[in-house]
């Protein structure tokens, strides 16, 4: 507590899963386009980050992230 790290990522689910605070930049030029607090409703201590990947949770952040990006996979 009482430490900031930035951390910056392509990743999302690295970003969820290592914070409590996702920020959502848009494209060039880059500017403040969303914050996500990141939070686990059971009241318990922060998981893991390998233990935040099977909260439910995470799967909700995560489409919403994605969602925001409007992400495009061509296959």
């Amino acid at each position: 507590e009482g430490k900031t790290v930035v951390l910056v990522t392509h990743d999302i689910g690295e970003a969820i899963a290592m914070t409590d605070r996702v920020i959502v930049l848009s494209r060039r030029p880059g500017r403040l386009k969303s914050q996500y607090r990141i939070h686990y409703g059971d009241g318990q201590a922060r998981p893991t980050p390998f233990q935040a990947r099977s909260r439910p949770e995470f799967n909700t952040y995560f489409k919403q992230l994605w969602d925001e990006l409007d992400v495009h996979v061509e296959g």
